[in-house]
């Protein structure tokens, strides 16, 4: 799998942001302490900008920029042989043809990792014109999964409560309740029952903040 397969089975951009959101939120239910999550949402990472992020603590990251222009998504698999590491500079074609109006977030110090080169293996892009996802021309390596895409996107091109579930109980050592997790990935309302049912420590009120930060409704759409 690589980046190609990814543009055909990423879903549009607001379907996207949504199950990004969702996912941050079952994080911040499943997983309090904000250090150790795997998904994050921040809506007020710019005035015009959102920011969606994974980062499984060892390396492997990716971050979506949600702008009024559309959307950027960049992947980095620290192990994936076309990891800028290796030249000190992205693998050709992975930025190359990325729009004028996301140029910027190639060169964002925050997805650089201050090394002075883009920390990406995997790149897309959809502008509010665009009816499918870009990715530039590459030439892979020969390797299962040359670019990290069937890793690091798993849980936006396979948006199922049964995989998300899986992991969930995988990474945090506890039974995860899938009806509660189908409520939060249809994004409906948080009530008292859904969370405790996700984790009986916390309540709705303690998960103020992370409603914010997410932009996760409160009320009925």
């Amino acid at each position: 799998m690589t980046v190609y397969d990814t543009a055909e089975l990423l879903p549009a951009t607001p379907v996207l942001r949504d199950h990004c959101r969702a996912l941050a939120m079952l994080e911040a239910i499943l997983c309090p302490d904000a250090r150790f999550r795997h998904y994050t949402f921040d809506t007020r990472w710019s005035a015009t900008e959102e920011l969606a992020s994974m980062s499984n603590g060892a390396g492997d990251e990716f971050s979506i920029v949600f702008s009024p222009a559309g959307a950027y998504v960049r992947g980095f698999d620290h192990e994936s042989p076309m990891s800028p590491y290796v030249d000190e500079a992205p693998w050709p074609g992975v930025v190359d043809e990325v729009p004028e109006v996301f140029r910027r977030y190639v060169e964002e110090p925050a997805f650089s990792d201050g090394v002075g080169f883009p920390s990406v293996t995997a790149c897309l892009w959809r502008t509010t014109g665009d009816d499918t996802w870009r990715t530039g021309t590459i030439d892979f390596p020969d390797h299962g999964d040359p670019d990290g895409s069937a890793y690091l996107f798993e849980h936006l091109t396979d948006r199922s409560v049964e995989t998300y579930q899986g992991f969930a109980e995988d990474m945090h050592e506890v039974p995860v309740d899938p009806d509660a997790v189908g409520h939060v990935l249809a994004l409906r309302p948080l009530t008292d029952e859904v969370v405790t049912a996700l984790n009986p420590k916390l309540t709705l009120a303690d998960l103020a903040e992370d409603l914010a930060a997410t932009g996760y409704p409160r009320h009925s759409r």
